[in-house]
């Protein structure tokens, strides 16, 4: 499979059109010769997943992923497979037209799916109904059809996008094609990487059909993917001022973990000196656990204000509530304008007293946080998780990490990465506070705002894989820890780098 230097890149269903028309020009080909190229590509990847698979149901929609399928027919035939034809529609349209009359003149049969058609049998169904096209919900009988192949318990190939899934935002309005692989064409979707495709993406492939990297460099693309890295090794002549000092600021009573967690978290990731600033019935309970941690009570302003006077950095909200303690901490550490990071309460905070950040500030809102900071439900953000983050980054000015399935880092300039690591196991308490951490010791070491999201977004996703290696279920934020250190420093081969 042909992948270009700047796979990456991810663009948007209108640059993707732009493209594909720009891609015809540039080869000198037509549109029925580029579905071509796709079916080969899409039967390159079902013979490498699925080698021993003889019987395959093809199910295509009217427009071009239709045609695509129609196509991979034609040569899954030919290489000897037996292919089953199943149709939303009984014609096909524009080149999509063509690539039917081609399955069609070889005497391929079609099955026009309806109320009463009877979804075939076959060792594996092929996905070509909708591709990049469909951004509502599919129709009954589509519906039905989508439905039908999740639950006949087949392995699904999809081509390009899998069908019920928006390419742009990466959520899911009705239903949606389940597929065990995707080979996805030419260049990639910024939709195939967040928020629900998590679900049903499955193993992702990019088939570039023979494109110049240079059509695709023509559309500066409107995300990108992270790629796995570290910090750089430290001087020999070093000391742990050069390293910066994290305050972590937060615990009310009874959650003396979150604050335990951020703080091991930042020392984890490198920071000099990390202090933490809580309950005072906390304290002892902390410098037994983690005598590395400078835990001190703090009873309101003013005894944290010492505090603040010998930080770098700032880490708050995990465990701060939103009674008057809590509170009153917030507005003392945001008055003393240090390098930030908020999280958890903090971002409740902010959400009810807004303000405009000018010091580097990085916000880490999971989507229920992130729709009160926009006032608007956790739905609505997770049906357009890129304009959240964008809206959050801008609004705030602040460089912002959406988290969830596919977490997107965004700055005030519209600028957004996306980190592909990361599992549901690390769906478990505490695994944002160990991000609080490890970003703020990387603001501590002197990395951006903007350095510090992405670069901590991708060590503690990857940290997640690691330590899920025995296993999702019952995954600990604390798991985390000493495969944090590892990847810190540059110790890879323990975990899927996405390079």
């Amino acid at each position: 499979m042909s992948v270009h230097p700047t796979s990456r890149n991810l663009h948007t269903v209108d640059q993707l059109r732009a493209i594909e028309h720009a891609a015809l020009s540039a080869l000198g080909i037509s549109g029925p010769e580029l579905m071509r190229r796709a079916a080969s590509a899409a039967l390159s990847s079902l013979r490498r997943h699925w080698p021993q698979v003889q019987h395959v149901c093809i199910h295509c929609g009217p427009g071009n992923n239709g045609g695509d399928g129609f196509l991979l027919g034609v040569l899954a035939r030919e290489a000897g497979l037996q292919v089953d034809m199943v149709a939303l529609t009984a014609s096909s349209h524009g080149d999509a037209a063509v690539a039917r009359a081609a399955w069609e003149s070889a005497d391929g049969q079609v099955l026009i799916w309806n109320e009463q058609a009877v979804l075939p049998e076959a060792e594996l169904h092929v996905d070509a109904l909708y591709g990049i096209g469909l951004n509502r919900a599919p129709g009954a009988a589509p519906t039905r059809l989508i439905e039908a192949i999740n639950q006949r318990g087949r392995p699904v190939l999809a081509l390009d996008v899998p069908s019920g899934l928006d390419a742009d935002r990466g959520s899911c309005a009705a239903a949606a094609i389940r597929a065990d692989v995707t080979v996805t064409f030419i260049a990639g979707k910024r939709g195939l990487h967040t928020g629900r495709a998590a679900d049903h993406v499955g193993v992702l492939e990019l088939a570039t059909l023979g494109v110049p990297e240079s059509v695709c460099t023509a559309a500066a693309p409107d995300a990108r993917l992270l790629v796995a890295e570290s910090l750089p090794p430290r001087n020999r002549y070093a000391n742990k001022g050069n390293y910066g000092h994290v305050l972590v600021i937060g615990g009310d009573h009874g959650m003396a973990g979150a604050v335990h967690l951020a703080g091991e978290s930042a020392l984890r990731a490198g920071a000099g000196l990390v202090s933490v600033a809580t309950r005072a019935a906390h304290v002892f309970a902390l410098n037994a656990a983690r005598p590395e941690l400078m835990a001190q009570g703090v009873d309101g302003p003013q005894a944290l204000a010492a505090q603040l006077d010998r930080a770098s950095v700032l880490a708050l909200g995990p465990g701060l509530g939103q009674a008057a303690w809590g509170h009153a901490l917030w507005l003392t550490a945001l008055d003393a304008n240090r390098p930030l990071v908020l999280d958890a309460d903090g971002l409740n905070l902010l959400a009810r007293e807004p303000r405009r950040f000018t010091a580097p500030t990085v916000l880490t809102p999971h989507p229920g946080e992130a729709g009160r900071l926009l006032g608007v439900t956790t739905g609505e953000v997770e049906q357009d998780r890129f304009a959240a983050a964008r809206e959050i980054a801008r609004r705030y000015h602040a460089v912002v990490v959406l988290k969830g399935a596919g977490s997107l880092v965004a700055d005030p300039d519209g600028r957004l990465d996306v980190c592909p690591w990361g599992n549901p196991g690390m769906a478990s308490g505490g695994m944002g506070d160990l991000l609080t951490g490890i970003v703020a010791a990387l603001l501590a070491q002197g990395c951006s705002a903007w350095q510090a999201a992405g670069l901590g977004a991708g060590l503690h996703a990857r940290a997640g894989d690691r330590a899920a290696r025995q296993g999702e279920r019952g995954l600990l934020a604390s798991d985390l820890l000493a495969p944090l250190r590892a990847l810190g420093n540059g110790m890879t081969g323990y975990e899927r780098d996405h390079d």
